[in-house]
């Protein structure tokens, strides 16, 4: 057996073969690595032996902490069986017993699972799966092969992903390769262009909403959104109610919703979906990231039977939504994907969450009188503290200053992994961290920026 490499090795090789998602590659071949070996709880450890707390979940998938014993031993126990088989023309224990599980935890009213690989996929899934329907299901009732979607949208990067997103920073560049969207836009409270607060600004942002589907529904197939908060356009918290009556304006004007739960699904925002908080039920949901605990690539689309229904047919009819991937219902990622909704069950971590929010609320607001901070908007266990120059103005940092990743770069030297949205810094916990842990991340938030301001 080769000799195992020096970290001082590992970090050469991936600066020579390495191509870093969202990441300047320019300056990474400048910087040390940090090359990250192990885990344990909410701590990541590097190839030195050096301890990180991880303030990301590691991008918003880890859900109990590195290495939960349920968890590994699941996926010990699966790859004795097998690690994959196709669900072309075949199944498997896993793939079926988590559907089964998924729809008892859903939103009621979505009784149907197609797995994919990822949240983009499982967003191209849901809008593919809204175009066939109508076509399928109501040749009459227009065209509808457009979307709606809110301003400021992330909801993956595959292209189809990508047309319902608008994020300039991300996207712009590949327009030429975009589908034509309708954009409406979002309850931003902070930066409301019309400067208003909650309650009026829930009807001020909902009455453009309604003129829309009023006067385009029979182009539109759907309306895509993120519920309850926008992450990556920097955590923007909608209002109390606002989903309820996006509900009630899709249902009025025959428009399909998709409830895009990647980020916020399985207890982020408190709740098992976000979609809860309103007592609302989409027509599709796309769920990814902590399906899996945080352990493996696996996405989901849950419907409705009524959309169900609409792709059964005679074979000669080609109702079929043909539409698939390698990887779909991986028996590995499955069999992990069950065990991390049995440790939701068996440690109640939805009841547990509670009080870990209230003393992230708390320990947030302490950070409200520094001068450098403009905003802090919370969800859940999801977070974002907006930096701003001038708190009278809200005038931002300007790209220049690169003050989210400054921030960053001095709470990793503090033992705090952290990645920021331009100027919000970002804190999003694995939903096990402990209260001296979650405690201690928002005191390194304040101490990097306390820093900063200094300096």
């Amino acid at each position: 057996m080769a000799d195992r490499p020096s970290a001082r090795q590992l970090r050469e090789w991936d600066r020579r073969y390495l191509w870093h998602p969202f990441t300047q590659m320019q300056e990474w071949e400048q910087e040390e690595p940090l090359v990250i070996e192990r885990g344990k709880g909410s701590y990541l450890i590097d190839t030195e032996g050096r301890r990180y707390l991880d303030g990301t979940s590691s991008i918003w998938v880890n859900l109990h902490g590195h290495r939960h014993p349920v968890l590994d031993r699941a996926l010990k126990g699966q790859i004795d069986k097998i690690a994959h088989s196709t669900l072309l023309g075949l199944s498997n224990p896993p793939a079926i017993l988590l559907a089964r599980e998924l729809i008892k935890v859903a939103p009621p009213g979505l009784s149907r699972v197609f797995y994919s690989d990822d949240g983009s996929t499982a967003v191209e899934v849901a809008l593919k799966m809204a175009v066939q329907y109508w076509r399928q299901r109501h040749p009459d009732a227009g065209p509808k092969s457009m979307f709606l979607r809110l301003k400021l949208a992330y909801h993956g990067d595959t292209i189809g992903a990508v047309s319902v997103g608008n994020i300039e920073l991300f996207h712009a560049r590949f327009k030429p390769l975009l589908f034509p969207t309708l954009e409406a836009e979002p309850p931003s409270c902070y930066r409301c262009p019309l400067g208003l607060t909650y309650p009026s600004c829930k009807t001020a942002c909902l009455e453009p909403i309604e003129r829309i589907l009023q006067t385009r529904h029979r182009d539109l197939a759907g309306f895509i959104v993120e519920p309850l908060i926008q992450a990556a356009a920097g955590m923007i918290i909608q209002p109390p109610g606002y989903l309820a009556r996006l509900r009630e304006l899709c249902t009025r004007y025959n428009v399909l919703l998709i409830a895009d739960e990647v980020a916020t699904g399985f207890g982020r925002t408190g709740k098992m979906f976000a979609c809860e908080h309103d007592g609302v039920t989409p027509d599709l949901m796309a769920v990814s990231k902590g399906l899996t605990g945080g352990y493996l690539p696996l996405a989901a689309t849950l419907t409705t039977d009524e959309i169900y229904r609409a792709f059964l047919g005679r074979y000669e009819e080609f109702k079929t939504f043909f539409h698939g991937h390698s990887y779909t219902g991986n028996p590995l990622g499955c069999a992990v994907a069950l065990a991390n909704l049995e440790v939701f069950r068996r440690q109640q971590v939805l009841r547990s969450l509670g009080p870990k929010i209230s003393l992230l609320q708390k320990l947030l607001a302490s950070l409200a009188g520094m001068p450098s901070v403009g905003d802090i908007r919370q969800q859940g266990l999801m977070a974002g503290i907006e930096l701003v120059q001038d708190k009278m103005t809200k005038e931002p940092y300007p790209p220049p200053a690169r003050i989210g990743h400054r921030v960053a770069t001095a709470a990793r030297a503090r033992g705090l992994l952290i990645r920021p949205l331009g100027n919000v810094v970002v804190l999003v916990p694995p939903l096990s961290v402990s209260r001296e842990e979650l405690t201690r991340m928002v005191e390194i938030v304040r101490e990097s920026i306390d820093t900063l301001s200094a300096g």
